[in-house]
């Protein structure tokens, strides 16, 4: 965070108060404390009579707080802030001016010359992909085209910081997200006419989309709970799991208005694709029933050198055995698990059974290929439809030793079977459709070539 000199806007234990037609007050903002830096997009986010909009005014200085006091650039703010530009929800424009005309008003306004008004609409209308409307009317234009030129008119003054009241609320779904993304393509190219936004919403996808940090605001009297910085890259993925998480974490927040507004951490993810080691099926019951026969403990290099195997050989199913959950591996000892314990003594259905299990729970790629398999018109999928996935987490040799893999113990764990003539994998004969849940998975269309 920029310091007290470098900040655009800075609130200071703002309040707000309003008189009542009965007497007495009604207090709106309640200690606020809020600042811009340079760079950055912040969004308030909150319920209706969390006073979110009043604050942009009072930042903006088109209304003073009751308490407290509102710096610009270091400076105290009285009256309007020259250095905010505002796009409001109703779009405000005036019916009886053309599009350009609407659009060059704030510099009309300020006493700009005719020729750098009219040069500076032209621009901005541009931008905002209005070009050949100039002379249009509000009446003549939709409900997006009318909020585009709203834009415009704030672009063209080229604030500090730009002040968005809901701007996307009055539109359909498909406009507003149209909107909303052009928007976000000018801020991540740094082509956005403003150093900083400051945007109002109670949509808090929208907030999630746009913003590097979200101040969650309480309600009657407005105040700020906490703060929420969203560290993920730009352009941001809506169905990335940490977009769907925050999402979640804050519509528990504001659903819960006692809960504590913290810096959100997600849970711990499985790994969509790990290596799989490279070893058989046979191996692992092998090696696992030995261990077990040993007590279900053996010192690793010593086992290497009882079995004549080179360490580095035996790795691979040591390695295969700790994902699947049948052993573990401390201080150079191989541990059996309770899993592994069952498995080395079960008998061969069951052990098929038990395989399955620890399959589908370590390696979430095999869900993608039952899933596949569930929703295949002939219950068939083709071997390179599996490849285009992995090429896209390994190399083209590696992936191609992945799949190896997965098909020699996905056939094990009775899933499905291959057919190495046609190349295509097949669900299991007598298999029912497998109910998989845990986790959940990956995309099952092959990426574009």
């Amino acid at each position: 965070m920029a310091n007290g000199a470098e900040l655009l806007l800075h609130a200071e234990q703002v309040a707000k108060t309003f008189p009542l037609p009965a007497g007495g007050e009604q207090t709106v903002l309640e200690e606020v404390t809020l600042s811009i830096a340079p760079g950055e997009v912040v969004a308030l986010l909150g319920r209706s009579g969390s006073g979110k909009s009043t604050l942009l005014r009072i930042l903006a200085g088109l209304i003073q707080p009751s308490r407290g006091r509102v710096l610009r650039r270091g400076n105290l703010l009285q009256g309007p802030n020259e250095d905010v530009a505002m796009v409001f929800q109703s779009f405000a424009l005036l019916p009886w001016l053309t599009v350009q005309e609407n659009a060059e008003l704030g510099l009309f306004a300020r006493g700009v010359d005719k020729a750098a008004c009219e040069k500076a609409a032209v621009d901005a209308l541009t931008m905002v992909g209005l070009e050949g409307f100039e002379g249009a009317y509000p009446k003549e234009l939709s409900g997006g085209m009318r909020q585009r030129v709203g834009f415009a008119r704030a672009f063209v003054m080229k604030p500090d910081v730009l002040m968005m009241d809901e701007p996307f609320s009055a539109l359909d779904v498909l406009t507003a997200e149209n909107l909303r993304g052009e928007i976000s393509d000018l801020w991540e190219k740094g082509a956005f006419p403003a150093k900083s936004i400051l945007l109002v919403t109670h949509n808090i996808e929208e907030a999630v989309l746009l913003a590097d940090r979200i101040v969650i605001l309480g309600a009657n009297p407005g105040c700020i709970r906490g703060q929420i910085k969203v560290d993920m890259p730009r352009p941001r993925d809506k169905k990335a799991a940490r977009f769907i998480g925050l999402v979640d974490y804050i519509y528990a927040v504001m659903t819960n208005p006692k809960a504590p507004v913290g810096e959100f951490r997600p849970a711990a993810q499985p790994e969509r694709f790990p290596m799989l080691p490279h070893a058989r099926h046979g191996g692992i019951s092998g090696l696992l029933e030995i261990i077990y026969d040993k007590g279900g403990k053996e010192d690793l290099p010593k086992f290497a050198e009882t079995l004549r195997l080179e360490i580095d050989d035996l790795l691979p199913t040591v390695d295969a055995l700790q994902l699947l959950g049948f052993a573990q591996v401390a201080h150079g000892d191989v541990l059996i698990t309770d899993t592994g314990r069952e498995f080395a003594t079960a008998d061969i259905h069951r052990s098929h059974e038990i395989f399955k299990d620890q399959l589908v729970k370590h390696v979430p790629f095999i869900n993608t290929v039952v899933e596949a398999l569930n929703i295949s018109k002939d219950e068939s999928i083709e071997k390179d439809f599996l490849l285009d996935i992995l090429d896209e987490h390994f190399s083209e040799s590696e992936a191609a030793k992945q799949f190896e893999t997965l098909v020699d113990w996905g056939r094990y764990a009775q899933l499905f079977e291959y057919d190495a003539d046609t190349e295509r994998l097949h669900k299991a004969k007598g298999e029912e459709s497998q109910a998989i849940t845990p986790p959940q998975p990956a995309r099952l269309s092959p990426p574009g070539r």
